[in-house]
């Protein structure tokens, strides 16, 4: 499979010459499966470049799932171009709500006066799987969910394909159980063994101790959760809207220390925009 990332920004999309090296926009990634499927993992402002890109390669069939509801994961969705042609089939996969609930979502977020078009107007085709199964598939790639730590609950995902693991966990916090969430061996579990885990790391320790149940992690959480899950490569994500990319080249620096010291071989970087990954 190939990972690309269109945002990895947290909370509000930033720009200016400080964002320049890991982007601005907010979540948003796309997942290529050796059966030629596409998968698309949220709708932050990162998806509005996604889409002219597929609209330049002629890809109009598309399969989506949602981390969470939250406004920087789904404030993109307007402004996904193959929404507004006849062409474009969206498989809305098994998302954390209920199909009803999803779909008014992305209603309101169209609903007068917040956008001109309306979600019942847009052309292309949406078509709503039905159930949340703990496990399902998407061409060639098996799909597991897991319950994120977060307020007002969601999902983080692992695709398997080819012997080979991803697994995608944003807006986690390891350090808390919000309601609906999971301690943190349960999450080192579902990490066990990744080749690629690419998980929120907002936080400085001395910043999360001021911001306990804000539903993001710290660095040093996440390291830990590697160490002890043996990941292969860790991509710390959901970077602050005011971390400068020399104060997370700063925070790669420190984990690979902490890496070093531990005579440990994990691989760690900041996930940033354009970025890709196969595995």
């Amino acid at each position: 499979m190939v990972i690309t990332c269109w945002g990895s920004r947290g909370s509000i999309p930033v720009s200016g010459k400080s964002y320049i090296k890991y982007g601005g926009d907010t979540t948003c990634i796309d997942i290529r499966t050796e059966s030629d499927d596409i998968i698309i993992v949220d709708a932050g402002t990162g998806i509005r470049r996604l889409g002219n890109h597929l609209i330049e390669e002629g890809r109009y069939r598309y399969n989506f799932l949602l981390t969470h509801g939250h406004w920087d994961h789904l404030m993109g969705f307007p402004f996904f171009k193959p929404l507004f042609l006849s062409k474009t089939e969206i498989h809305m996969h098994r998302a954390p709500f209920h199909k009803k609930f999803m779909e008014s979502m992305f209603s309101k977020v169209m609903a007068p006066p917040n956008f001109p078009v309306r979600y019942i107007d847009l052309k292309a085709k949406i078509v709503w799987e039905e159930g949340h199964p703990a496990e399902f598939t998407i061409g060639s790639a098996t799909v597991v969910p897991i319950p994120i730590s977060h307020p007002n609950t969601g999902k983080g995902y692992k695709f398997i394909e080819n012997g080979k693991t991803f697994v995608f966990i944003t807006d986690n916090e390891l350090g808390f159980v919000h309601p609906g969430g999971l301690p943190f061996q349960d999450y080192v579990d579902f990490c066990t063994g990744a080749d690629l885990l690419i998980h929120d790391g907002e936080y400085t320790e001395a910043e999360y101790a001021n911001l306990i149940e804000w539903g993001h992690s710290s660095y040093t959480d996440v390291l830990n959760l590697a160490f002890q899950a043996g990941v292969k490569r860790l991509g710390l994500f959901h970077l602050n809207q005011e971390r400068t990319d020399d104060q997370v080249d700063a925070i790669v620096d420190r984990c690979r220390q902490i890496i070093a010291e531990k005579g440990e071989t994990l691989e760690c970087f900041a996930v940033g925009t354009d970025m890709q990954f196969r595995l």
